[in-house]
């Protein structure tokens, strides 16, 4: 596999359309991040590290809205969008940074200062390779 990131994307996804409480990926410092600036925006409800046969796993615990009667209604992410891809990366400059939904939702960025949301890079007045949309 080449892309960890994709991978990620796709296990959250098949994840919330079973309605599973807990995705586990194979464990990487730029999946984490991505996962921190989920976590962080009210997406995913926590994030673990644990390790498995001397491997490091990344459990994510999935956030759902709940109808009235308690039962899991709908995911707190309704799309995810892997964009920047090893055969074609995308990369912006401050000025070009895209809005996400109008604004509902969130780019996430790969920047020189880490994993961060297209607001953050905007008030930093940075750019760089766009990882993946979140709405």
């Amino acid at each position: 596999m080449t892309d960890g990131v994709a991978d990620l994307i796709i296990r959250i996804k098949n994840a919330l359309g079973r309605k599973q409480e807990i995705v586990d990926a194979p464990h990487s410092i730029l999946k984490e991040e991505v996962v921190k600036v989920l976590l962080n925006h009210g997406y995913l409800e926590k994030k673990e590290v644990l390790t498995r046969g001397g491997k490091k796993i990344l459990r994510m615990t999935l956030k759902y809205k709940r109808d009235q009667y308690g039962k899991k209604a709908q995911g707190a992410i309704l799309d995810l969008k892997r964009i920047s891809r090893p055969g074609k990366r995308i990369y912006v400059d401050a000025r070009r940074i895209p809005r996400v939904q109008s604004g509902y939702g969130l780019a996430v960025l790969s920047t020189s200062r880490g994993v961060i949301t297209d607001s953050e890079a905007r008030q930093l007045k940075i750019g760089g390779e766009i990882i993946c949309y979140v709405y």
